[in-house]
């Protein structure tokens, strides 16, 4: 038996490459975008269900910061799913499949995704 494995791991003092971050950033991703579907749904059902419910809907993402939060985070992590999603694509049809390559599409995937919540952001307070 070999006594030299850590007994004890520590993962505050563990540094994960960033293809680990990106992998779990893009799981996370998932998990808010099919739990935020269900807020989607109920709002396309109250934009759909009358004139009056689709402009008390507007009014609520105008005037409602909590509201213009959620938004931004659902659009935030959809975005980040759609880029890391690309990027297993592209890994899937062989390319940036070596530790140096998926390190640079990890960041291409983590850079677009800080973009898309910019653009977002601007869409939603602008």
């Amino acid at each position: 038996m070999n006594n030299s494995r850590p007994v004890n791991l520590d993962l505050g003092t563990v540094s994960f490459p960033i293809t680990a971050i990106a992998s779990i950033l893009h799981r996370v991703c998932a998990v808010i975008s099919w739990v935020g579907m269900g807020f989607l749904l109920m709002a396309l059902a109250l934009a759909l269900g009358s004139k009056e419910s689709f402009e008390a809907l507007v009014t609520l993402l105008k005037e409602n910061l909590l509201a213009q939060i959620v938004s931004w985070g659902l659009l935030t992590a959809f975005g980040y799913y759609c880029m890391g999603t690309v990027k297993h694509i592209i890994q899937d049809f062989g390319l940036f499949e070596d530790f140096q390559g998926g390190k640079a599409i990890s960041w291409v995937a983590i850079v677009g995704g800080v973009i898309i919540s910019i653009a977002a952001g601007v869409m939603i307070w602008a």
